[in-house]
């Protein structure tokens, strides 16, 4: 096994094995050994978080697990990131982020932006109790192509649809994806408001929004 081989398992295994400084001391060890930063991140973060999420949809990891590995990946990209440019690195897309007005719940949310965050995904996060304005407003900024809507009050799940028909309004809705997520959420749901998916998981809207930009 080559050192560059050695050391991209070894990132892969301190995701898995949730320890943050290990991943960023690795990670910055790998850049001193001039290795590709794409390969840094794809083939050590990105699968690490990859066998967490296997391991939490199995029952193996649960909740706790899944965030704090999602921290660690973001803590790694943050690392990786200024080096991106350098090496004419591509983020996968760029992803706006919130949850819904009137629901001021976020743990699922940071999640989400967490394990998309890792996995190479430019995210901007609005917080809690966003307007459907203000995503589209965000949106347009940064020129995002997916929106993640995040419900954990059905309560609020109409301000779900009223964040889609914002984008409709706005004659944005054809440039972007929308994807929702939380407890009250269902695919048929989203197909009732005119969202384009559901994640019942953060894995699996990774997974959705890694569909999309492929």
């Amino acid at each position: 096994m080559s050192e560059s081989a050695r050391i991209i398992g070894l990132i892969a295994d301190s995701v898995v094995n949730i320890d943050m400084e290990k991943t960023e001391e690795l990670c910055k060890q790998a850049l001193e050994s001039n290795i590709p930063v794409y390969k840094i991140m794809m083939e050590g973060v990105a699968k690490g978080l990859s066998v967490v999420g296997e391991k939490f949809e199995s029952g193996e990891y649960f909740l706790t697990e899944l965030v704090m590995a999602g921290e660690t990946a973001k803590r790694a990209f943050e690392t990786l990131k200024p080096h991106f440019a350098s090496e004419g690195v591509k983020l996968k897309g760029k992803v706006v982020i919130g949850t819904t007005r009137g629901d001021l719940h976020d743990i699922g949310k940071n999640i989400v932006t967490a394990v998309l965050a890792g996995s190479g995904f430019e995210v901007f996060d609005l917080g809690v109790d966003v307007p459907a304005e203000k995503f589209v407003e965000k949106a347009k900024e940064v020129k995002a192509s997916i929106i993640g809507i995040s419900c954990l009050l059905s309560t609020t799940l109409p301000s779900a649809r009223e964040v889609v028909e914002a984008f409709g309004k706005a004659g944005l809705r054809d440039k972007v994806k929308i994807i929702i997520g939380g407890p009250p959420t269902t695919p048929e749901y989203a197909t009732k408001i005119g969202a384009d998916a559901c994640g019942r998981s953060a894995v699996e809207g990774l997974h959705i929004c890694e569909r999309w930009v492929q």
